[in-house]
C-alpha cells in the first residue's frame, strides 16, 4: 500500500475514533448529523481499501490500478458530498420535507449506488441483491401478483424515502452504526491492542484448565505397529479454551467471522495439536464463535438494534439472554467432553496390550502445551489484570441504566488511561495508530451492512412487504404457533446465510417478528428468536461464513467442518424454541419457576450432548442415543409435565445403563 493512502487512513482513522467519542462523551449531534457523518468517514476508509474483501490489487496491471483508484476517489467523493450536503442543509430539509429538488434526488441516487457498492466491497453480492430486489419490488408494485402487489412508486418518491428521511439509509440500524458499534468496536481493539484479547484466553484457559492422566490423552492405536510412536489423542483442555475464549472475545466483536479469525488463529492450532481432527477444531471453533454473539454483557451490534428496535432497554435485553447463552456454551462444552472422552475410551482400549512403560513416555515436542498461552513472551497475567476493569465499568454503568453510548464512552476511555499504568500494556504511538485502523477495518461492514439493510427497511416500511409477509406466516401457519416458529425459523436462516448478523437481524425483524407477535409471543421472545437463528445461520450449510472461515485456518473441508459444527451447536436450534414456550429463560417468571427452567435445561443440554456425542461415560448404542435424544427435547421444553417425562426416561436410561456395568463387573 502506498505511504500516502496508509497516511490518509490513518488520519481518517483517528478523525473517525475523535467523532465518536466528541459525540458519545461530550456534545451528540443529531440523526441527520451523526448518521451521515459517520457513513462518510466508514465508506471513507472502505474505498481505501480498510475492511473490504479482498482489498489488494496486486498482480493487476498499471492501467488497471490507476482505474481502480480513480473510481475510488470517485465514490469517495460523491459519497461525501453527498454526505454533507445533508449536513449542511439540515434544517432547510426539515423545513421542505416531502418536496425534494433535482439537487436532492440526483445526490440520493448517487448515495444508493455508491452504499451498494460499499456493501459489494465489505459483505459480497448477497447483501446486495436483496437490497436490489427490493428495490425492483418497490418499483414493480402494480405488475406483482396476489399478495405481493402494492400500489408502486415512482424512482423520486423511493429516493426521497431512502436519502430524505430516517426511514431509510439513516435509519434505525445505521443510527445502531453510529451510536453504538463503532465505539464498542473500538473498545475491543483498544483492549486487544493493549494484551486484553490475549488475557481473556489465558484467563479462559485457567478456566478449562486441570490436568489429565497422561495415558488418557496419549495411547497407542491399535494400527501402530510394535515399537511405533504413539498417536496423540485429544487433550480437551484447548478445545474448551477455545470455547470459552470465543464466547468471551466474540461479546465484544459481534462478528462470527471475525471471532474465528482472531481467537481461531491460536486455538485451531492448539486443538490440532492436542489430537483433534482439523475438522473436529475447525468445528470447535465456528460453533463457539458463532455462540459469542449471544453472549451478554455487549453481544455485539445486533442485540443494540434489537433493543433500539423494540424499545426494550439494553440492560434487560442482555439480562433476558444470559441463561439460553449460557445453555448454548454448556452443551457445547459438554460436546466436547463426550468426544474427546470416547476417543481417549476407545483408543486406551485398543492399547492395552502395548507395554506400559510407552504410555508414560517423557513429552513430546506434538503434545498440547497450555504454557504457550500462559507463558513465553507474553507478559505475565498479573501484570494485565487492570485490563479487566473496564469491562466491569461498562457492565456497571449499563447495570446503573446509562445508555449504551455513554457506556461505551468511559469503557473506551477507562480502557485508555489503564493501558498507560503498567509498561507492559503502555501502548505506543505506533501501536495507536494500529489500533485505531483496527477500529475502522471493523466498523466498515458493519456500517456499510446497516446502510443497505436501510435500504431494505425503507422499502418494506413504504411498500407494507413487512406487514404482507406476516399474514402469509400467519396463513400458511392456520394460525399455530409451532408451525409459525417453524416457517421463521427457516426463513431467518435462509435469509441469514452469507449475510452479516446485523444486516441478518434487521431484515428478519422487519419481515418475520410481526407475525410471531401477532400469534402471541412477547415482543422480546420473538425478536430473539429470530436474533439466534439469525446468528446461527453463520455455520449452517451450504453458506456456513464462520464454518468456513474456521477451515481455511485448519486446512479442513469446509462442509463437512459447517456440518460437525451444526452438531455441536444443534443446542443453539432448540434454545429459541424453549424461551418462546417458556418465559422463565428469559428470566420472565417467578423465581422458582427461573430455578426449575435452569436445572431442566441444564439436564436437557447434558441429555443431548451425550446423544449427539454417542458417549457417557461409555460409548452408548444407536438405542441408547435415541432414548437419550427423547429425554433430551422432553427436559428442554419447559412445561412440568415434559420435564417429569424428561426426568423419567432419563433416570431409566442411567439405571439401566448402571445395571449393566454391575453385570459385566459381576461376570468379569
Amino acid at each position: 500500500m502506498p505511504a500516502m493512502r496508509r497516511h490518509v487512513i490513518a488520519a481518517v482513522a483517528l478523525g473517525a475514533a475523535s467523532f465518536h467519542l466528541y459525540a458519545a462523551g461530550f456534545s451528540p449531534f443529531t440523526a441527520l448529523v451523526q448518521r451521515p457523518v459517520h457513513l462518510a468517514l466508514m465508506a471513507t476508509l472502505g474505498f481505501l481499501g480498510v475492511g473490504v474483501r479482498a482489498a489488494t490489487q496486486e498482480g493487476t496491471s498499471r492501467h488497471v490500478s490507476r482505474l481502480a483508484s480513480t473510481v475510488d476517489t470517485t465514490l469517495i467523493v460523491v459519497l461525501a458530498s453527498a454526505c454533507a450536503y445533508l449536513v449542511w442543509a439540515n434544517e432547510e430539509l426539515v423545513r421542505r420535507i416531502g418536496t425534494a429538488t433535482t439537487l436532492d434526488l440526483v445526490l440520493g441516487g448517487l448515495t444508493i449506488v455508491a452504499v451498494l457498492e460499499l456493501a459489494r466491497r465489505t459483505t459480497g453480492w448477497g447483501l446486495v441483491s436483496v437490497a436490489v430486489a427490493a428495490l425492483v419490488y418497490g418499483l414493480a408494485g402494480p405488475y406483482l401478483p396476489g399478495i405481493l402487489a402494492h400500489r408502486g412508486y415512482g424512482v423520486a418518491r423511493i429516493i426521497q424515502q431512502l436519502y430524505l428521511s430516517t426511514e431509510g439509509i439513516w435509519g434505525i440500524p445505521l443510527a445502531v452504526s453510529a451510536n453504538f458499534v463503532y465505539l464498542f468496536v473500538l473498545f475491543g481493539a483498544l483492549l486487544d491492542g493493549a494484551g486484553g484479547g490475549q488475557l481473556l484466553i489465558t484467563l479462559a484457559a485457567g478456566v478449562a484448565g486441570g490436568r489429565h492422566d497422561r495415558a488418557k490423552s496419549l495411547a497407542r492405536s491399535t494400527e501402530c505397529p510394535e515399537g511405533a510412536v504413539g498417536v496423540l489423542l485429544p487433550d480437551d483442555r484447548p478445545a474448551k479454551t477455545a470455547a470459552l475464549a470465543s464466547a468471551l472475545m466474540g461479546s465484544l466483536s459481534g462478528s462470527a467471522v471475525a471471532n474465528v479469525v482472531t481467537t481461531g488463529s491460536l486455538t485451531i492450532p492448539l486443538m490440532k495439536r492436542a489430537g483433534f481432527e482439523p475438522r473436529q477444531a475447525a468445528a470447535i471453533e465456528a460453533a463457539a464463535s458463532t455462540g459469542g454473539q449471544l453472549m451478554p454483557p455487549i453481544m455485539g451490534a445486533g442485540a443494540f438494534i434489537l433493543a433500539t428496535w423494540t424499545n426494550i432497554p439494553y440492560l434487560r435485553v442482555a439480562t433476558a439472554a444470559v441463561v439460553p447463552a449460557l445453555l448454548y456454551y454448556a452443551a457445547l462444552l459438554l460436546g466436547i467432553h463426550f468426544s474427546a472422552r470416547r476417543q481417549q475410551r476407545a483408543a486406551n482400549a485398543s492399547s492395552a496390550r502395548h507395554d506400559q512403560a510407552e504410555l508414560n513416555r517423557p513429552s513430546s515436542s506434538s503434545e498440547p502445551q497450555l504454557a504457550e498461552i500462559e507463558e513465553g513472551p507474553q507478559p505475565s497475567i498479573r501484570s494485565r489484570l487492570h485490563l479487566l476493569l473496564p469491562l466491569v465499568a461498562i457492565v456497571a454503568l449499563l447495570a446503573l441504566g446509562r445508555s449504551p453510548m455513554r457506556a461505551a464512552f468511559w469503557g473506551v476511555a477507562s480502557a485508555l488511561a489503564l493501558s498507560f499504568a503498567s509498561r507492559t500494556t503502555r501502548p505506543s504511538v505506533g501501536k495507536l495508530r494500529q489500533i485505531v485502523v483496527a477500529a475502522a477495518a471493523g466498523s466498515v461492514q458493519v456500517a456499510a451492512a446497516c446502510a443497505t439493510a436501510g435500504i431494505i427497511v425503507g422499502i418494506a416500511t413504504l411498500t407494507g412487504i413487512g406487514l404482507r409477509m406476516s399474514e402469509l406466516i400467519v396463513t400458511l401457519s392456520n394460525g399455530h404457533l409451532p408451525v409459525a416458529l417453524l416457517l421463521t425459523a427457516a426463513g431467518s436462516v435462509v435469509l441469514g446465510m452469507g449475510l452479516p448478523t446485523t444486516a441478518a437481524y434487521v431484515v428478519l425483524a422487519a419481515l418475520g417478528a410481526p407475525a410471531l407477535v401477532e400469534l402471541g409471543v412477547p415482543m422480546l421472545a420473538a425478536h430473539l428468536f429470530i436474533f439466534y437463528f439469525g446468528c446461527i445461520s453463520n455455520i449452517t450449510p451450504p453458506v456456513a461464513l464462520a464454518a468456513y472461515a474456521a477451515a481455511g485456518i485448519a486446512e479442513a473441508s469446509p462442509l463437512r467442518t459447517a456440518t460437525a459444527a451444526v452438531a455441536l451447536a444443534s443446542t443453539g436450534f432448540v434454545v429459541p424454541f424453549m424461551f418462546v414456550y417458556g418465559p422463565a429463560l428469559l428470566l420472565d417468571a417467578p423465581p422458582l419457576d427461573i430455578v426449575i427452567a435452569v436445572i431442566s435445561g441444564l439436564a436437557g443440554v447434558t441429555a443431548l450432548a451425550a446423544a449427539g456425542s454417542g458417549y457417557h461415560n461409555r460409548r452408548l448404542p444407536g438405542w441408547e442415543r435415541a432414548v437419550l435424544a427423547a429425554a433430551a427435547l422432553t427436559l428442554l421444553f419447559p412445561d412440568l409435565a415434559t420435564d417429569v417425562a424428561g426426568a423419567v426416561v432419563l433416570g431409566a436410561s442411567m439405571l439401566a445403563r448402571t445395571r449393566l456395568a454391575f453385570t459385566k463387573a459381576a461376570d468379569g
